[in-house]
């Protein structure tokens, strides 16, 4: 179920990029470019942080819900899918993530 959501979210997305930036939030980020997609990658963190630090659930979830979009978001302006993404999960799935950090050196 969550990975249709994020199917149709990154398929949504897709489409979204290529629209004039007048009609979509999406397309006027891709519009503005890399930089400005990574400040609301790097603003959502933030605000992320700070959900978690207040400790109240349903700021988390919501900050947490901005986050994965604006990186939704920055996967379709690079090429890439969510399902990319749920790919390389996979590939971790049952692998410490010690012995994972060492095989990327």
């Amino acid at each position: 179920m969550s990975e249709d959501i994020l199917k149709r979210l990154s398929e949504t997305l897709e489409a979204r990029k290529s629209a004039a930036p007048d009609s979509s939030y999406v397309a006027r980020l891709h519009a503005k470019g890399l930089d400005a997609i990574l400040k609301k990658i790097g603003e959502e963190a933030t605000e992320t942080v700070m959900a978690a630090k207040d400790g109240q659930s349903e700021k988390i979830i919501y900050e947490v819900a901005d986050l994965w979009f604006h990186t939704l978001v920055l996967l379709s302006y690079k090429g890439l899918t969510a399902q990319d993404v749920l790919n390389e999960l996979a590939r971790r799935e049952g692998v410490s993530g010690i012995e994972e950090k060492a095989s990327r050196k």
